[in-house]
């Protein structure tokens, strides 16, 4: 019996130790007293500039590890403190944080790179070396941890990340962890959203505090509007999603805040069919959004391509309105003749001042057949999520079974030493 309930507690550990994916690092100052310590888990996708412009997706792998020489302590909370951790042949990615006006910290810039000339994860790839950045809207107190179990999907350039199971804290006093946490709005389902800090570039150094404001709660989420475009060969873009605008502004009294606006399913709605390029215009009241689909050719590839923001601010503001635009972006892509569908929120960032957020989207662009969407093209995040209770209910059904063979072979030693009268 003894031996049966070690077998079943092994397993138990095992299946637990299966589960859990996220990686743990340390950042400590030169006489070693840790200032900086996250947990999180990463899931990448990298698209290679091959004949057939495949993608290349992989998890953080277990060699990470912090490169000491690149990170960095903050010194009395008035510098950055930077995480870099190393993976792979010559891979990794970089965390700065930074202390603004002493009451908060924030992940103000992600960095990702990664030596494409490693065939054992980028076959095939012409490429040598590529690092991006991108700004995150990661923000806890001081002296707290900042925990969020939700995953957020991170776009900066041909890199795609997934982040999950997050636990940091920075700026970390008397070498001890705080006790106290700062829960992100994904978890707790808060009604007050979080400005989202997006650098454009490194001298970009907001010096207000920074406080939150919401005229939506996050938790009512935008209906769903239907959309199509349509051009002198016929219908060149159909979509069906729920938008959502977040606004930063500044304040006449020196503070940050935001607005939150969920976009009318019945708003005027306008568009442009081009040979490379499709644009749709929505209008709601005083908000006005464009968004440009392009297609590559050589890929059979589309994807949404610019977003164009236009938007009335509250009188509290320093500036009437706000003007953005980004045509940089690689989002929503899908094959030519196909439709890309996504049922989790999607965050898309136009700038520091403005991000949409997407939900239960489905868009089709440029060949549109029959006024229906084409052959469904799900994105990762759907993927992951249909994934881990799969893998979980799998996981389970094998220890299930585990143990009832271990029972069943345990009953028959016992009875070996038996004979019926």
């Amino acid at each position: 019996m003894a031996g049966r309930s070690a077998v079943g507690f092994l397993l138990v550990a095992a299946l637990l130790g299966f589960l859990q994916t996220s990686s743990s690092f340390q950042v400590k100052d030169p006489s070693g007293k840790l200032c900086l310590s996250a947990n999180f888990s990463m899931n990448f996708t990298v698209e290679l500039d091959t004949k057939s412009k495949q993608n290349v997706t992989f998890t953080l792998p277990s060699d990470a590890h912090v490169i000491k020489n690149a990170s960095s302590c903050g010194i009395k909370l008035t510098s950055e403190e930077i995480l870099t951790v190393g993976f792979g042949k010559g891979h990794s990615l970089n965390m700065t944080f930074e202390n603004k006006d002493k009451s908060l910290y924030v992940v103000s810039a992600l960095g990702f790179k990664f030596n494409l000339t490693d065939s054992s994860l980028f076959p095939n790839s012409s490429g040598e070396l590529t690092e991006v950045k991108k700004g995150s809207d990661i923000q806890a107190d001081l002296n707290t941890k900042y925990l969020c179990h939700s995953s957020k999907s991170i776009t900066a350039g041909k890199v795609s990340v997934l982040l999950s199971n997050v636990a940091v804290e920075a700026y970390i006093t008397n070498d001890t962890l705080s006790k106290k946490e700062t829960i992100c709005s994904e978890d707790k389902g808060s009604t007050v959203r979080p400005v989202i800090t997006t650098h454009l570039s490194p001298t970009h150094t907001p010096s207000t505090t920074i406080v939150t404001t919401a005229s939506v709660p996050p938790s009512v989420k935008p209906d769903v509007g239907r959309y199509s475009v349509n051009g002198s060969s016929g219908m060149c873009l159909l979509a069906s999603m729920g938008l959502q605008l977040n606004l930063t502004y500044s304040t006449q009294n020196k503070t940050v805040s935001s607005k939150v606006l969920n976009i009318s399913p019945n708003a005027t709605s306008s568009g442009k069919c081009d040979n490379i390029t499709v644009t749709l215009n929505l209008t709601s009241g005083s908000t006005k959004i464009s968004l440009t689909f392009a297609q590559n050719s050589s890929t059979e590839k589309y994807f949404l391509h610019g977003i164009l923001v236009n938007a009335d601010l509250p009188s509290e503001a320093t500036e009437k309105s706000i003007s953005v635009v980004n045509n940089s972006l690689n989002a929503l892509k899908a094959t030519i003749g196909k439709s890309y569908k996504c049922v989790a929120e999607e965050i898309i960032q136009v700038s520091d001042k403005a991000s949409i957020n997407i939900y239960n989207v489905q868009v089709q662009a440029f060949k549109v057949a029959g006024y229906k969407f084409g052959a469904v093209e799900e994105c990762q995040l759907d993927e992951n999520n249909m994934l881990i209770p799969i893998v979980v209910g799998a996981a389970l059904a094998g220890l299930v079974l585990i143990v009832l063979i271990a029972y069943l072979i345990g009953r028959k030693r016992s009875h070996a030493g038996y004979q019926t009268i």
